[in-house]
């Protein structure tokens, strides 16, 4: 029943958060930079979908929460979103950092709003992390979510496959910030 705001939310992670997310009964507002992925992303599940390029994300977040506020952030940008990010959080919420194309730098933060709204900031990187946490990850994702793929109410959301013989090809889409979801290298 919390609000959780999903940056990226055509990307890889973003879909499959979307899903998770959906799947634990929150209720979904992401963000996205076309029109064709905002409808990927409410097709997935998403309650409100925001294009960062024509509207404020925090004032859409406002509208839709009644002024509270998001209980969960996944941000993948960072920086350029922080004060935002910030403004669209609700007492006692959660922010996870676990990218930041949009830099990883905040000048002059302003921490009152952070104790003031009792915000806990998690930054999080998987490649860095134990082999026996990764373990423990993936047992919990097959009890957890694998059921629901099994029954379809999850699925992998796969943009291109390509042969690994072109995997420049895949990387000029993913920099091109033209995937809906995963690219899949075969070998």
């Amino acid at each position: 029943g919390q609000w959780v705001l999903i940056h990226a939310g055509a990307s890889g992670v973003g879909t499959a958060a979307i899903q998770l997310a959906k799947h634990k009964g929150a209720k979904v507002i992401v963000t996205a930079g076309t029109d064709e992925k905002l409808a990927v992303c409410r097709s997935l599940g998403a309650d409100i979908a925001v294009n960062y390029k024509q509207s404020s994300f925090d004032e859409e977040v406002k509208r839709a929460t009644g002024g509270q506020g998001v209980q969960l952030i996944l941000d993948f940008i960072g920086a350029s979103y922080w004060e935002r990010n910030i403004a669209s959080l609700a007492v006692d919420s959660r922010m996870v950092l676990i990218s930041s194309l949009g830099g990883s730098k905040v000048e002059n933060v302003d921490l009152a709003a952070i104790y003031a709204k009792r915000i806990t900031i998690i930054g999080t990187l998987l490649s860095t992390r134990s082999v026996e946490y990764k373990t423990q990850l993936t047992r919990d994702f097959v009890r957890d979510a694998l059921p629901a793929f099994a029954d379809g109410s999850l699925k992998p959301i796969i943009d291109t496959v390509y042969p690994l013989e072109e995997v420049g090809e895949a990387h000029r889409r993913m920099e091109e910030n033209k995937n809906i979801g995963k690219l899949v290298l075969t070998v």
